[in-house]
């Protein structure tokens, strides 16, 4: 039966520096939750305080209601995955992933069986008497997956799992990650960087900055709805265009892009307007003036889209535009009128 995972007023300083201030987090039985974020954030020291491997200055960790702090990290019946492989390169791959199961003392008969289920699950059944080096970096790690599975875990925790890997093995990898995990309805952890990562296999994202928690939600509600400035611009390409409030709504460099200000700037006020690629709109320069005028200056295709750079005349500012694969093409050089859809754009107070 899947387990809770909560953290609840967590703290944790080095030193002076604060990696972890007021982290909060509830996790429901069975769910993918995915701490994205830069460099330094906290997200592995969040990770580390519920496998056990960092105590937090204050606060509590649970697994079902169940206080973990005083725990060790062998008594709290979790599976980890790190970003480095780490087997030993002196078992075969049977050995490595049995390991902890000699380690504890279960008996022969059942460390074959649970062996052999974990190396099935990640498609390594024909490879458990080969060892770590004549396994590709993808293999080693779901050696490393299989490991974490053998216990049967209360919860799975993952630091970060596929950055050592190349783009395509990290695609299948990820995808057979997500599998596992909906197929054995096991409660997991997953620490990434990587946006795409977390917006393809998560049930929610936890977007972190500076040791909290800025916005916790689906996956698509974080990327179109970002509750801050910090998440519209970590998560996804976003376009800053500044505006100002006018008595008739928001403009950009004078012209009006259709959006109501926020209740707590004034008539003349500065604001920033938000937007997505995919949610500007171009075509020909009219000069009807419901377009903001600008010239083409590259376009970056990519298979089943295009990404068109533009700067705008008014703003002397580059924007992306991102258009079908199929679309009309517009060649650097070419004057264009650039649209917002005010829907799917974003007003916030300038800094």
């Amino acid at each position: 039966m899947a387990s809770t995972l909560e953290y609840s007023g967590i703290r944790k300083t080095f030193g002076s520096a604060v990696a972890l201030e007021s982290f909060d987090l509830a996790m429901e039985p069975g769910e993918l939750v995915s701490l994205l974020g830069p460099s330094g954030c906290g997200k592995t020291t969040a990770l580390r305080i519920a496998a056990g491997f960092e105590r937090p200055d204050r606060g509590a960790v649970t697994i079902d209601g169940r206080d973990m702090i005083g725990t060790p990290a062998h008594k709290r019946n979790m599976g980890m995955v790190f970003q480095s492989y780490s087997l030993f390169p002196n078992l075969d791959v049977s050995a490595n992933v049995g390991f902890g199961l000699r380690v504890r003392s279960v008996n022969k008969g059942d460390q074959q069986r649970r062996i052999g289920e974990a190396l099935e699950r990640v498609h390594l059944s024909q490879m458990a008497s080969r060892y770590p080096h004549q396994l590709s970096g993808g293999q080693q790690q779901r050696v490393a997956l299989a490991r974490a599975l053998v216990f049967e875990p209360a919860v799975l925790l993952l630091d970060e799992p596929l950055s050592a890997l190349d783009a395509k093995v990290r695609v299948n990898l990820r995808e057979e990650i997500r599998r596992l995990q909906l197929q054995l309805g096991m409660t997991t952890l997953f620490v990434t960087h990587d946006q795409e990562e977390a917006l393809s296999i998560s049930d929610r994202i936890g977007v972190m900055s500076n040791g909290r928690i800025e916005q916790l939600g689906a996956p698509r509600e974080v990327y179109s709805d970002p509750s801050t400035a910090f998440v519209a611009r970590f998560v996804g390409r976003i376009n800053e265009l500044p505006g100002e409030v006018g008595v008739d709504g928001v403009s950009v460099a004078g012209v009006r892009v259709g959006l109501n200000a926020p209740s707590d700037v004034p008539i003349g006020g500065g604001v920033i307007v938000m937007s997505r690629p995919e949610d500007l709109r171009v075509g020909p320069l009219n000069g009807d003036g419901t377009a903001l005028p600008g010239t083409a200056v590259s376009d970056h295709f990519s298979g089943s889209s295009s990404l068109l750079r533009v700067r705008l005349d008014l703003l002397d500012l580059l924007v992306d535009v991102q258009t079908a694969a199929d679309a009309e093409s517009v060649a650097p050089g070419d004057r264009v009128g650039v649209r917002l859809v005010p829907s799917r754009a974003r007003v916030i107070v300038a800094d």
